[in-house]
Parts: C-alpha cells; structure tokens; sequence
C-alpha cells in the first residue's frame, strides 16, 4: 500500500498578511491589536510572524504605508495651481472627509489615528508617515499665503485631524463633508480679508 502523499500547507502570503493587519489596525486601532489577534487572524504562529514582519510594530508601519498606497489624498491634483486657494484647500478638505467617512468599518485615518497610539515606536512611525501630507500642505501655503501659511496650515491640520476623529467617534460621511465645507467657507473668508487688505 502506497501512503497518500502528505498535503503541504499552502505557502504564507506576506502581503495579504500586511493586507489582514492593516484592517485590523484600521478597525481596532494598534494598542488593541494583539499578537495573538493578528497570529489567528493570518493563521499562522508566532515564530512565523516573527520571521515574516519583525515585531508587531514592524508590521503596523508596513500596513500604514499599504494604506497610504492606496488611500492617500492626490496632492497635486487638490492643490493644482490653476484652482483658487480657497477652493483648492477646501476640495482637500472635503476628499478627506469623504474618505475618512466612507467604510462604515475603517474609520477615520489610519495614519492620523496611529499617532494617538500608546505605543511610541509606532506614534513615532506614524508621525513621520504623516509628517510628508503635512509638509506638502505646508509647501503649498508658503507660495499662495506666506504671511499666514503657518497659521493655515495649522488650522488645517486640527482639522483633518478632528475629522479622522469625528468618523472613529461614527459620525456620517455627509455631516463630515458638511464640517469640511463649513471650515472652508471660513478659509474663504480668510482669503478674500486678506486679498481686500492687499487691494486696499
């Protein structure tokens, strides 16, 4: 009698693995995704986990820049320069809230929200992510409003940021679009004191 051939495993696929992680970091945030959360999850062990990412940390910086592959806000396109200031900081404001609101699962942004993380290696990560959307932002104010580009650029921060919180928090997608319409209005107002100051 011939044994019957033992059926290997398939092979581990690291990057659906990055692909189940990035959802659970997304949906639960990283401090409440566990080891043991993301073993089962990708139905694999420990030492295998260990020799496919590193750490858990590792891991969470390789689904933050899966999710920044796929999600992030199209710069150039929101902040051409043929678009009126306020109208094109007003668009960013609004994709972003449509984006943040969309998937009643993955709230919010997953980078924002790795920043507010317990665990500083991955605050950290997630900060220097983030830190490039923020500077291009910044780019961007420095040539169409130096002498408040900092002041905006700010406020368009806390922005963003308040809108990746309000959606974790469950607020609809149409009442953040709202919020992101209602601070560009007052960004208008901005710049059209200041345009009338400049013609005075």
């Amino acid at each position: 009698m011939h044994e019957k051939p033992r059926q290997r495993r398939p092979a581990f696929d690291r990057e659906q693995g990055i692909a189940i992680a990035q959802a659970l970091f997304h949906q639960r945030g990283f401090d409440a995704v566990s080891l043991a959360d993301l073993t089962e999850a990708m139905n694999i062990k420990p030492p295998s986990f260990y020799a496919a990412y590193g750490s858990k940390a590792e891991l969470f910086e390789r689904a933050m820049h899966r999710y920044a592959g796929e999600n992030a806000l199209p710069m150039d396109k929101l902040l051409a320069p043929d678009r009126a200031p306020a109208e094109a900081l007003t668009a960013l404001l609004v994709a972003a809230a449509k984006q943040y609101g969309r998937d009643s699962a993955l709230r919010g942004c997953l980078i924002t929200e790795g920043m507010r993380a317990d665990d500083p290696i991955a605050r950290d990560m997630a900060e220097k992510l983030g830190d490039a959307g923020i500077q291009a932002i910044r780019r961007y104010l420095d040539e169409v409003r130096p002498d408040a580009a900092q002041a905006l650029a700010d406020y368009l921060l806390v922005t963003l940021r308040g809108l990746s919180a309000a959606a974790c928090s469950g607020m609809s997608c149409e009442r953040l679009v709202e919020v992101a319409q209602t601070a560009g209005k007052l960004i208008s107002r901005e710049f059209e004191a200041s345009d009338s100051a400049a013609s005075s």
